[in-house]
């Protein structure tokens, strides 16, 4: 799991300059995925080789702070409590106020660490800004500029090294487990899913609180694979609940995607696939994920011949990003089709597991690349090299190119696909990246050379 940093302060501190400069955005509404909508407060971060999540809570203070005192205290104890560490952000420019105050009493009693960091300061003249807001008591301080990055290193480089560290894969004896993350909206019926996979079979090793909040680990044994199954809380959309509040759900639902190998994701099909599902999903395809569509309560579903081929349409449709996801209607309420997600689950996480030899993998794209002829760049044509897998969880593979920046995201998108069908890979996710790298020898002079060998 990434630590979860939140960073929380009075309006117009520079709380969101901050935090783009840190996760190096300028629009936190910029998504490289087609479909998939991201939440303008959530981040990734990494500095000197440690990665973490980074939460701008927005503004805590109102004109009418009185009237608004309960939901500020209320913000203030959600993001302590979900974080790994606190980022209390001041205003070096407009100086100390009561509200800052209240806040550093507020957070005095955390047991976490808490940063206690004072902006708008540009240069090292500008410091002596820091004198007002030593009467807080508290220590240290560090002077920064969000906007032009002055003393962001120095304060990031305390910031990582107070952050826990990212948990290894877990075990059970000699077996892996596969970790099976349970998400979706509110009511979809997540709990009586996990209440009922677990019930049946009446195999719980033990039931473990999770190391995510409000969210409960069980573990099972079945047919001689362990599993651990990741109970979370429902994400709300940002109609039914307040925006700051939305955050926090969306923070839990992460971190469990974070340690999961696979995300069943759960879709009240009553209802019908909304937005929000496919907000959900989107969550855990930038995670890369394996992913698995379970319509749940599909014993209330008015039905006829159509009804599930329309279902899956529609699906496949809204969630194109994930097309490689399988997909399955079922009843948490009257055990229809529950154990077919065992198989599902083994499929999709024997795959997200899997490692292809580099010998099949470079013959699958020298197949794929005389098939279709890679495309001209600059009068030259572009030339693949050589291509290697580099992880697993899910199948990560690095090809060189002369000319990685010139390729069309379409061709890539086209050599993925051709892996996944030679391979076996069609439930999984697979990343695909591309590398520079200059040589005389690439998949068509091999061919070249293959061929002189034959007539010989």
């Amino acid at each position: 799991m990434k630590p979860i940093v939140a960073i929380v302060g009075r309006p117009n501190v520079g709380k969101s300059t901050f935090f783009n400069k840190i996760t190096g955005t300028h629009d936190a509404l910029v998504d490289n995925f087609p479909g998939v909508t991201r939440d303008r407060l959530l981040g990734e971060a990494v500095w000197d080789g440690r990665e973490f999540t980074l939460v701008d809570t927005g503004g805590f203070a109102d004109e009418d702070e009185e009237i608004f005192a309960p939901q500020i205290r209320a913000q203030i104890d959600q993001a302590v409590i979900n974080a790994d560490a606190v980022i209390l952000m001041l205003d070096g420019k407009g100086g100390m106020t009561p509200f800052d105050a209240d806040m550093v009493e507020m957070l005095r009693a955390v047991e976490k660490p808490v940063f206690f960091v004072v902006n708008k300061i540009d240069a090292p003249q500008h410091e002596n800004r820091l004198h007002d807001f030593y009467r807080l008591g508290v220590e240290p301080l560090y002077p920064v500029s969000a906007e032009h990055g002055y003393g962001t290193g120095d304060f990031l480089d305390d910031l990582v090294a107070a952050l826990p560290a990212m948990e290894p894969a877990e075990t059970v004896g000699d077996e892996s487990l596969i970790r099976v993350a349970v998400v979706g909206k509110p009511n979809a019926g997540k709990s009586s899913l996990v209440n009922r996979l677990l019930g049946e079979e009446r195999l719980v090793v033990s039931d473990i609180p999770g190391t995510t909040r409000d969210a409960i680990d069980s573990l099972l044994t079945r047919n001689g694979k362990n599993y651990r199954f990741i109970d979370t809380a429902g994400i709300r959309r940002k109609a039914k609940v307040s925006r700051k509040i939305e955050k926090f759900s969306v923070i839990k639902a992460l971190r469990s995607l974070d340690r999961c190998d696979v995300a069943l994701i759960m879709i009240d099909a009553g209802e019908g696939i909304t937005d929000q599902d496919i907000t959900i999903a989107g969550y855990a395809y930038e995670r890369g994920c394996g992913c698995i569509f379970l319509l749940n309560k599909w014993d209330t579903v008015e039905k006829d011949r159509n009804t599930t081929r329309q279902y899956m349409e529609n699906l496949r449709h809204q969630a194109r990003f994930l097309g490689f996801a399988p997909a399955l209607t079922i009843s948490a309420l009257t055990g229809l089709r529950i154990q077919k997600i065992f198989n599902m689950v083994d499929t999709v996480y024997d795959q997200y597991t899997r490692r292809l030899g580099t010998g099949e993998l470079n013959r699958i794209m020298e197949r794929a690349l005389t098939h279709r002829e890679p495309p001209m760049h600059k009068g030259k044509r572009l030339r693949f090299y050589y291509a290697t897998q580099v992880a697993t969880r899910p199948p990560s593979f690095v090809c060189f190119v002369n000319y990685p920046e010139a390729v069309h995201f379409s061709y890539q998108r086209y050599l993925v696909n051709q892996i996944r069908e030679e391979s076996g890979l069609d439930r999984t996710p697979i990343r695909l990246m591309l590398r520079q790298r200059t040589g005389r020898i690439d998949f068509g002079s091999r061919k070249k050379k293959q061929m002189r060998k034959r007539r010989r």
